[in-house]
């Protein structure tokens, strides 16, 4: 995926700029060296990996962006509907 693939090559760009290698990076991050190296080859890692890979790196505030509330499409949801914490099945 390209998204994916884009992460972990902007990672592995940060870290470089930061003059780390795989090794000091896996460490400071407190994730396996390699998985560190897999995920820089292939962005196969698991979420919690990546987080603390981004904390290492001082790239933590990313985070933020993702999945942001979308705005309301009408008046009702502004005024009159609390948030919804979940999806009931039809």
């Amino acid at each position: 995926m390209e998204i994916i693939e884009g992460v972990a090559a902007r990672m592995k760009r940060r870290r470089i700029d930061a003059n780390l290698t795989q090794r000091e990076l896996a460490s400071k991050a407190g994730v396996s060296y390699g998985s560190l190296r897999v995920f820089e080859e292939t962005g196969k890692a698991s979420f919690e990996a990546v987080v603390k890979l981004a904390f290492a790196l001082e790239a933590e505030a990313e985070f933020e962006r993702l999945f942001p509330p979308r705005p309301p499409k009408t008046l009702e949801e502004v005024v009159g509907h609390p948030a919804r914490k979940r999806v009931r099945k039809k």
